[in-house]
């Protein structure tokens, strides 16, 4: 097996472990509220708040890193952040109220990296050519993760609560990491960029983002479609349990939903990445934009859980196309020692968005039904669809 492939699988073994870790865990942060003491009432807008404050901080730190990871290497500032995150989470086990739990989550937005220093690493040592498939497949091993940590953490907290779920997420994340420190030697990329070269300032990073409009570009969209995903992710858990009529045994159902569009995602991240490497991927952006924006504003109507699931898989096809698209079109934008920080520039934009979609969705969810909170979704995503489309246009004419 070729060096690059090699080093991609243990790292797609790797970001597999680590997101099932995350998914077994953050998406249940609404049940454990209430768990918590938190009166059902003002349970969304907290919702909205715990899942914010760790990508507040994620999205300020992400530059940092980025920059750390060029300078000094990315295999490093991938252990560093898996041996962090795995203290963070026996921390989550232990907190005792909502306050403690917002601080935790902040620290884990802190030291966060783990995924964005490995696709760092794969897209530095995969061939140009085989770019967009292999960035799809580790978006498959995202969603991979996204599939067997729902499962596996509404189990384990059917049976033994939510907190016993926190404890295996970090023996999870911990694996990942010595997977990682003992197969991947990132000396097997030629095209590392000395540590001459790499500035870790925040502030810099940003100044040399700026003067590449297409990558400002870039960057604009992923925070626009990061902010619509999540305006529903902290009341899904919630409206699930509203679709079934009852709280009991509303983890479980909420983690087989999850896991549903994660199968989803496996089935189109590598499809996406592949039809991309031959047409345009500003045409693949748009197709899966304006669809999943279609898809998700049809919750309005769902009444029932069997159809709500069906939507959500159809919805995670097309929302799978995206992240693998935009994250080829930053490769191409930018320069190979700027690979590191280019990846922790969009880390930064998905948490800027991440966090602000759900501050959004629990606002709104004060004021309007979810079902409204779905359309709202619904059209920001075709609306951003809508743009990559006219501005695809424009460099067509321009360069006719």
């Amino acid at each position: 097996m070729e060096p690059w492939k090699r080093t991609m699988w243990i790292l797609w073994v790797s970001v597999l472990l680590c997101s099932s870790s995350y998914t077994m865990s953050v998406p249940f942060l609404p049940l454990f509220l209430l768990d918590l003491g938190v009166d059902q009432g003002s349970v969304n807008l907290w919702a909205g708040i715990v899942h914010s404050s760790a990508f507040l901080v994620g999205a300020i730190m992400a530059p940092f890193w980025g920059g750390l990871a060029d300078k000094y290497g990315k295999r490093k500032m991938v252990i560093r952040a898996g041996l962090s995150i795995a203290v963070i989470y026996c921390c989550l086990a232990i907190v005792q109220n909502q306050w403690q739990l917002i601080g935790v989550r902040m620290l884990h937005g802190f030291v966060g990296g783990f995924v964005p220093a490995s696709m760092a690493i794969v897209a530095s040592t995969a061939p140009e050519k085989e770019m967009g498939w292999s960035l799809g497949m580790m978006q498959a091993a995202t969603l991979s993760g996204g599939i067997l940590g729902p499962l596996f953490g509404g189990v384990l907290a059917e049976w033994f609560g939510l907190r016993s779920s926190f404890v295996v997420a970090s023996a999870i994340i911990f694996l990942a990491t010595v997977a990682v420190f003992l197969w991947v030697d990132e000396g097997t990329s030629a095209k590392e960029p000395t540590k001459e070269k790499a500035k870790t300032g925040i502030l810099q990073t940003w100044r040399e983002a700026a003067t590449n409009r297409n990558l400002l570009f870039l960057l604009l969209l992923l925070f626009i479609f990061q902010l619509s995903v999540n305006m529903v992710q902290p009341l899904l858990t919630l409206h699930i349990a509203g679709l079934q009529g009852k709280l009991e045994g509303a983890v479980l159902a909420s983690g087989i939903v999850f896991s549903i569009i994660g199968i989803a995602g496996i089935l189109a991240s590598p499809f996406w990445g592949k039809i991309g490497q031959t047409y345009s991927y500003s045409i693949i952006l748009c197709i899966c934009l304006m669809c999943a924006g279609g898809v998700i504003s049809t919750q309005y109507f769902v009444q029932q859980l069997w159809l709500f699931t069906i939507v959500q898989f159809i919805f995670g096809f097309f929302m799978a196309g995206v992240s693998p698209s935009v994250n080829t079109m930053v490769i191409n934008s930018t320069d190979k020692d700027f690979r590191g920080r280019s990846f922790g520039l969009t880390t930064s934009a998905n948490q800027f968005g991440a966090m602000a979609g759900p501050l959004i969705g629990g606002v709104l969810g004060l004021k309007l039904s979810i079902h409204w909170v779905f359309v709202v979704s619904g059209l920001i995503l075709i609306g951003t669809g809508a743009l990559v489309l006219s501005r695809a246009r424009k460099q067509v004419r321009s360069t006719s």
